[in-house]
């Protein structure tokens, strides 16, 4: 399948305008707002980690607007059960039968809201549906609505009554996404809101069809070999298993004590497709790895107990990883 230069544009402006809605209310976090649009061209979820206060669940909201796809929000907290997430079985007493009643993921775009204050067994809820688009309840299994999209939020400063997400369901998120302190500027244009962000009017400016048709675009755009070796070369550097016996123990390897699956490698090469179809173009460049890998890897490497007594975070090794790789 082939591109044309008219499709490409046009699918470069809705990512355009998507982000000039998002920055009516969300002011700054360019990487929160390029990551939800990443991911959702991409076909992956995302987990949004940053402190309270950050636009998180704001930019999700916002993003459901101006896409026009069908939006819940589940707050996760402590007493929540898998049946409020997925939906049960009822008895309908004047029947006497069971009828099925679908819970909050049948929808497009769920907001799993501060993800970590639930116990693992909710938070596995939804692995199902990141991973096959589908719930079972009770024996029969039901098919989610097209596109579906998962946008967790967690707090990472805070550990009473939060459990931790388990590996499993961590490889599930296409990208984890970093929001941070805005710049003064950016914050002096917050004041100015006045608390106010959410009642800016923003346009519809996406749909499913726009969707599907970004969705092509990226499928048509081509990765040359040398780019699929340069973005396995990236991933094997994170596994122990790719040290070899002479190796300087002293390398970004012995801080490490799982590296990424497979599945980092192709979320690696769809986001790269992603960034480049961005930037109007159709073929990747070694750049669009690069700009994606942070956000494909931080949550995919597995540190250990020398890298946290040495300060060193799963950023600051991809980071070295990178520098240390061949251009192709």
């Amino acid at each position: 399948m082939e591109i044309t230069k008219t499709e490409l544009t046009e699918c470069s402006e809705y990512i355009s305008r998507c982000r000039t809605e998002l920055a009516k209310r969300v002011v700054g976090q360019k990487e929160v707002a390029d990551g939800i649009i990443t991911a959702l061209v991409a076909g992956g979820h995302v987990l949004l980690e940053g402190v309270p206060g950050l636009a998180k669940t704001l930019a999700v909201k916002t993003f459901a607007e101006i896409s026009g796809l069908d939006f819940k929000r589940i707050q996760f907290t402590p007493d929540l059960l898998p049946a409020d997430v997925t939906g049960t079985m009822i008895y309908e007493q004047a029947t006497g039968n069971f009828s099925i009643h679908k819970g909050p993921v049948f929808s497009n775009l769920i907001l799993a809201d501060e993800i970590n204050r639930a116990p693992a067994k909710v938070q596995s809820a939804l692995l199902e549906a990141m991973a096959e688009g589908q719930v079972t309840i009770g024996e029969s299994t039901y098919r989610l609505p097209e596109p579906f999209f998962v946008l967790a939020t967690q707090n990472p400063i805070e550990q009473d009554g939060t459990y931790s997400l388990p590996e499993a369901e961590l490889d599930r998120f296409l990208l984890k996404v970093h929001a941070t302190y805005p710049a003064p500027e950016e914050e002096i244009a917050v004041l100015k809101m006045n608390g106010n962000a959410d009642k800016i009017p923003v346009s519809r400016v996406f749909s499913a069809e726009a969707l599907d048709k970004c969705r092509r675009c990226v499928e048509a755009i081509t990765a040359d070999d040398k780019i699929l070796a340069y973005i396995i070369s990236i991933v094997n550097a994170t596994r122990v298993t790719a040290r070899t016996s002479g190796k300087n123990q002293n390398d970004f390897q012995r801080y490490i004590s799982f590296g990424a699956s497979p599945r980092a490698g192709i979320a690696m090469l769809k986001c790269a497709k992603v960034m480049a179809l961005f930037a109007g173009r159709s073929f990747v460049l070694p750049e669009d790895v690069q700009a994606v890998a942070k956000q494909v890897l931080r949550h995919r490497v597995v540190l250990n107990y020398e890298a946290s007594a040495d300060g060193i975070t799963a950023d600051e090794l991809i980071d070295k990883i990178i520098s240390f790789m061949p251009l192709p």
